[in-house]
């Protein structure tokens, strides 16, 4: 869901140049600044190395729930696959920007009870460790979609159930829940200008959303298009 969110916003933000899609299932979307890549396995991505230079972005979406899941099939597949993707990434495009959706409650410690939040957090800390222009994890919380839910996504089968509590939410806890264009929004404006934090809480993503940008470094500067690798 996320994921095809931030694709959209790609597709209609008049900035972005190119957009290279890299899934495991065709994304449906044709457009002629859109590549896509189908991929049945993250963990080798030695075969598709030559076709992932030359990007300075990468909206990386890819994600599972922790439900049903041990510490060691979960850290394959939140730190493992991320980070392997990552360190290709950064090896071929130093200059890029990297933009991993992490969520709300991920511990940067790496030292508390909550299974899921020790891995999201040691996921994010190694990730700014990778030699890329700059890392930005965001971490939403309740997720609000503007496009329409397939039944086959996994968020459909809650959301057609508790949609009517967001608008509930958003008043009592406004920085709970976060609009999908907006999660997207942030995540291409902080490609283009920066943002003065590594970690991005919901009030951060709806800040930069409206533009509210404060630019990592005063040495950079607006770029005129980006390239975007979108997982």
């Amino acid at each position: 869901m996320v994921g095809e969110g931030v694709l959209y916003q790609c597709l209609n933000h008049p900035e972005v140049e190119k957009i290279l899609v890299i899934t495991r299932h065709s994304c449906g979307y044709n457009h002629p600044k859109l590549s896509e890549i189908i991929i049945p396995d993250f963990s080798g991505i030695s075969a598709i190395e030559d076709q992932l230079s030359g990007y300075n972005a990468c909206y990386f979406c890819l994600g599972v729930t922790s439900l049903g899941k041990n510490e060691t099939e979960y850290t394959w597949l939140t730190y493992t696959l991320t980070m392997n993707f990552a360190t290709t990434l950064a090896t071929l495009n130093p200059e890029m920007t990297f933009c991993y959706v992490s969520g709300a409650g991920t511990d940067s410690s790496e030292k508390g009870r909550t299974m899921w939040a020790r891995v999201k957090g040691k996921t994010e800390n190694d990730l700014m460790k990778l030699p890329f222009k700059r890392v930005f994890n965001f971490r939403p919380a309740g997720i609000k979609p503007f496009l329409p839910l397939r039944p086959s996504q996994t968020f459909y089968k809650t959301y057609k159930y508790v949609a009517w509590l967001f608008p509930v939410m958003e008043v009592i806890y406004p920085n709970f829940v976060v609009n999908l264009k907006d999660l997207a929004i942030a995540m291409i404006n902080s490609s283009m200008t920066g943002y003065s934090k590594n970690i991005l809480e919901v009030k951060d993503i709806k800040s930069l959303a409206k533009g509210s940008t404060r630019v990592s470094s005063p040495a950079r500067t607006r770029p005129r298009s980006i390239k975007g690798t979108k997982v």
